[in-house]
């Protein structure tokens, strides 16, 4: 990725229950960065339950000086199938509860986001996340998933 980011910021759980859950996939995407990474941007994982995201994120950006344009939250997406993945600036939050409430508190949805593909590869139609966000990640998706952060 070449933005001009100063934050990467993982959604997610903070309960270790949903440690290895789909809906944790920020989380998992900023514990591979930084066992591989050499960006010079300050990686870290939200402390707070997915839909109070907003607060974390708005007292890292003030505790970093950064804007939200400086600024890419990664997190899971329902809508995209498994091992996919989509980089887009200043959009709506598409139904996520965690970007809803960034989107709120912020006062603006200009900012990067990483949408990483959670949907299971065999169901051509969107299903409601609630059914498989916060079940545990198989072993094939985990790899599935592995190979997208690799490519980022």
């Amino acid at each position: 990725m070449n933005l001009k980011l100063k934050l990467i910021i993982g959604l997610g759980n903070p309960d270790p229950k949903y440690q290895n859950t789909y809906h944790n996939v920020g989380h998992l995407f900023i514990d591979y960065l930084t066992k591989s990474s050499q960006l010079k941007t300050k990686n870290l994982k939200t402390d707070v339950y997915m839909n109070e995201s907003g607060r974390f994120v708005a007292r890292t950006l003030k505790k970093h000086n950064a804007n939200p344009k400086e600024l890419l939250i990664v997190h899971d997406d329902s809508d995209l199938g498994l091992g996919t993945y989509k980089l887009q600036f200043g959009r709506g939050a598409a139904g996520h509860h965690g970007i809803e409430n960034v989107i709120k508190v912020l006062k603006t949805k200009n900012f990067w986001r990483l949408r990483i593909g959670i949907r299971p590869p065999q169901e051509k139609t969107r299903q409601r996340a609630e059914k498989f966000v916060l079940k545990k990640i198989s072993t094939a998706d985990k790899k599935s998933l592995e190979g997208v952060f690799e490519k980022l």
